[in-house]
C-alpha cells in the first residue's frame, strides 16, 4: 500500500470494528508503513514520519526517562477513546506507568496513561487532525495532559485539566521553541526546550 501524503481522511461513515479490521489489513498490507486511526468518525492514513519528527519524540522520550524514570514513553500506541464516537487515536508518543500496555493488544485503555503527544507534520491535514480533533478527543478520554509540539508554528501547547463532560481542557498555555516549559502535575516536570529549534524546516 502506498500513501502519497503523510496523512490522508476517509469520511465515509464505518463502525469501530470495521475500522479494526481495515487498520488490521493496512498493518500487514504495507509492511508497517501505514498506520490508521479514527477520530470524529473519520479515517486517517499515518505514515512514517520525517527523521526530525522522530528525532523531537526521542528528545521527550530522554527527558520523560531524566525526570520520571518510573513512567515509559510509548511511541504510536493505540489508544481507545471511546467517549468520542468510538474513537481509536495513534499520538505520537503517550506516558504511562511502566508496562501499562502490556497484554493490552493494538488498542489499549487510556485509563491511566498520563500525557499524550503529538508532533506536528507538513501536510494539509495537521490543523484539523492535531490542533481540533485529538483536543477534544482526549480531553473525553480524561488523560490529563496534551502535549502539542507544533513545528509550523515553533510553540508547545500544554493542555491541562481535562473537562470530560464539556469534551475540552480548561486550561491551554503556549510556549515557543526554547522557553521553559511547565508539564503540570500528574506528569509534573519541566521541559528546556531550546534544542526543539534544531528539529525545524
Amino acid at each position: 500500500m502506498t500513501v502519497m501524503a503523510e496523512r490522508t481522511s476517509h469520511t465515509s461513515p464505518v463502525s469501530v470494528e470495521e475500522f479494526e479490521r481495515l487498520a488490521d489489513f493496512a498493518a500487514k498490507d504495507s509492511d508497517n508503513t501505514v498506520k490508521l486511526e479514527f477520530i470524529d468518525g473519520r479515517i486517517g492514513a499515518k505514515s512514517v514520519p520525517d527523521g526530525d519528527h522522530g528525532t523531537i519524540v526521542t528528545w521527550l522520550m530522554r527527558q520523560c526517562m531524566q525526570h520520571r524514570p518510573e513512567l515509559d514513553l510509548y511511541a504510536e500506541q493505540g489508544l481507545r477513546v471511546e467517549a468520542y464516537r468510538k474513537g481509536r487515536a495513534r499520538p505520537d508518543a503517550t506516558l504511562a506507568p511502566e508496562a501499562h500496555f502490556a497484554g493490552q493488544g493494538e488498542w489499549g485503555d487510556p485509563s491511566g496513561v498520563l500525557m499524550t503527544v503529538e508532533v506536528t507534520s507538513y501536510d494539509s491535514d495537521t490543523d484539523r487532525r492535531d490542533r481540533k480533533e485529538k483536543p477534544p478527543a482526549y480531553a473525553e478520554a480524561g488523560i490529563p495532559v496534551y502535549l502539542l509540539i507544533d513545528r509550523e508554528d515553533g510553540s508547545l501547547v500544554v493542555h491541562s485539566t481535562p473537562d470530560t463532560e464539556a469534551g475540552r481542557y480548561r486550561d491551554v498555555h503556549t510556549a515557543k521553541f526554547g522557553d521553559t516549559v511547565h508539564l503540570p502535575d500528574p506528569v509534573g516536570f519541566v521541559l528546556e526546550t531550546e534544542k526543539l529549534r534544531n528539529y525545524v524546516r
